[in-house]
């Protein structure tokens, strides 16, 4: 049941139907039922996994929760008799037992993502490198299938236990509606990773049929339909077609296809978000925001602050900053102090801890190496940056241009969009060398004629195509530029006239039917992010 098909239209229909009908008491139920019925469309078997992901992290979050009681009971009833050492020294046993159980929690979900997504290609650089070294022995490849959503949910648990162990909040005692938390069906297929304290009331508490709410969310999912089927899956044709055959192309034919890859995966991914977004508002629920305009970033790091934000986040709370404030990286930065000086030996700690959450998005979008490269390519850039920030201004200055003006912040939108596109050869390309390869052939030979011969018209695409690609383009431009200003434009449809919003809906559906990219053999269904 994809997001993307009549039989979700009608899914959700249904369901948005039968919930505000239903008393106010047994609402988070009828998302509970609905969510394992979207979840069994996929897979039946597959569901077993999201089921055993959800009582552990149930258990070990009860767990976790009565240790917490426990802890404050007693330090409340013996108050006035504890000193400050014994209560330091309860505290401390108290920190170690919850330590065990956020292990235990971990290393379970953590393991079961691992061994189902990474199995097969640790075991094949293991024989690789067993047979290198004349050393006997093979591990097998397993015919292993990766439950839908397994990377966010994954995620998700995670979350929950490590701020339950922080004393966030207090742990969920009801199996069944913490069940609805971890299989939300509109973010269960790629996000947004949500936070525990932010979705898990809204799921819970009843709401009211709201008709501009509806409204809003109804024009959410066909702005999400827009971008995925009038540009994602349109570029999707020529850079599956380069990308798929490099060999023949050079210069900007291959760049085209690279930054054709950047907006297919952010017109698909954001697309996807929209959908969700705009189903569980409809729900009277707010997921959290994961894109916010990334292409108008002025370095690699605020691109990665604005793309796929829940992901980032969830790295910043729980890898960056238990890394970069941890005593191993403290110890770290007053030996690299005495070797590099105060500014770089102060700063090595904190590049390293930034260096690994990078390595670690790229290994989280998929078993491969060229993802690996994707994780360096973008952790050495920011990383680089941040260090010859000073050697830079002095650059400016010294050459007295203006980074207060827009032609400056123009030139930073540029940079940023070519260092992320050339990225992209290692995200979508087959291998690393063969994205090595195309980013030197991009460089070396340019051919700018290819702009002028009809190269460009041999990639799977007319000039119609060119033609909606180039439009929608514009069109997101435009709400980007107005979002950028703090217009919130979804109110500032709702501001006009009755005749004028109704034309404008019925526009848009007659748009998305009429130049939707469709064809034999297509499937609108495949989002990017889905396999991950």
């Amino acid at each position: 049941m994809d997001f993307i098909s009549a039989t979700f239209v009608v899914f959700v229909t249904l369901l948005s139907a039968v919930y505000f009908i239903t008393p106010q008491k047994a609402k988070w139920c009828i998302l509970l039922l609905g969510s394992y019925i979207f979840y069994m469309a996929s897979s039946v078997k597959l569901l077993f996994f999201l089921i055993f992901t959800t009582a552990v992290t149930f258990i070990c979050g009860l767990i976790l929760g009565n240790i917490n009681e426990k802890q404050k009971v007693y330090l409340k009833e013996h108050k006035s008799e504890l000193t400050r050492e014994e209560k330091k020294s309860l505290k401390s046993r108290t920190s170690k037992k919850k330590r065990w159980i956020v292990a235990a929690a971990v290393f379970i979900n953590l393991g079961l993502l691992i061994f189902l997504k990474y199995f097969n290609f640790i075991g094949g650089n293991l024989n690789s490198l067993f047979a290198s070294m004349g050393i006997g022995g093979h591990i097998p490849h397993l015919n292993l299938l990766l439950p839908l959503g397994i990377s966010f949910y994954t995620l998700q648990s995670i979350a929950y236990i490590v701020d339950l162990y922080r004393g966030k909040y207090q742990a969920d005692r009801n199996f069944f509606k913490f069940s609805l938390f971890m299989s939300f069906f509109p973010q269960i297929v790629q996000g947004p990773i949500a936070r525990y304290d932010h979705l898990a009331h809204q799921l819970y508490e009843p709401h009211k049929f709201d008709y501009q709410r509806v409204t809003q969310g109804v024009q959410l999912i066909l702005w999400g339909f827009m971008k995925k089927l009038l540009l994602a899956d349109r570029l999707a044709v020529a850079v599956n077609y380069v990308f798929d055959n490099p060999d023949p192309h050079e210069g900007f034919v291959l760049f085209f296809a690279a930054a054709g890859y950047g907006l297919q995966v952010y017109a698909d991914f954001s697309g996807g978000m929209d959908v969700a977004r705009g189903v569980a508002q409809i729900l009277g629920i707010d997921l959290a925001l994961n894109f916010e305009r990334p292409y108008f970033a002025l370095s690699i790091e605020e691109f990665w602050r604005r793309w796929h934000i829940t992901l980032g986040g969830w790295m910043r709370d729980y890898v960056f900053y238990p890394l970069s404030l941890s005593k191993g990286f403290a110890n770290l930065g007053k030996w690299t102090r005495k070797i590099f000086g105060n500014y770089i030996g102060k700063k090595l700690p904190t590049f390293l801890s930034m260096f690994i959450v990078f390595l670690l998005v790229g290994v989280w979008h998929g078993s491969s190496w060229k993802y690996v490269a994707y994780g360096i390519w973008n952790g050495t850039i920011i990383v680089s940056s941040i260090l010859l920030e000073p050697f830079y201004e002095k650059f400016l200055k010294k050459c007295r241009i203006n980074t207060e003006c827009f032609s400056w912040r123009f030139f930073q939108m540029m940079r940023t969009f070519v260092l992320c596109s050339f990225g992209r050869f290692f995200s979508r390309g087959i291998s690393c060398m063969t994205a090595l390869n195309m980013m030197k052939r991009t460089v070396v030979n340019p051919n700018p004629w290819v702009f002028f011969d009809g190269s460009f018209l041999n990639l799977g695409l007319d000039y119609k195509d060119f033609y909606v690609i180039f439009i929608f383009i514009l069109v997101l431009l435009t709400v980007g530029v107005m979002q950028e200003k703090g217009i919130r434009v979804r109110e500032k449809i709702a501001e006009q006239n009755l005749y004028f919003r109704w034309l404008l809906y019925i526009g848009a559906v007659a748009v998305v039917l009429i130049f939707g990219h469709y064809g034999s053999g297509y499937s609108a269904s495949e989002f990017v992010y889905q396999q991950f």
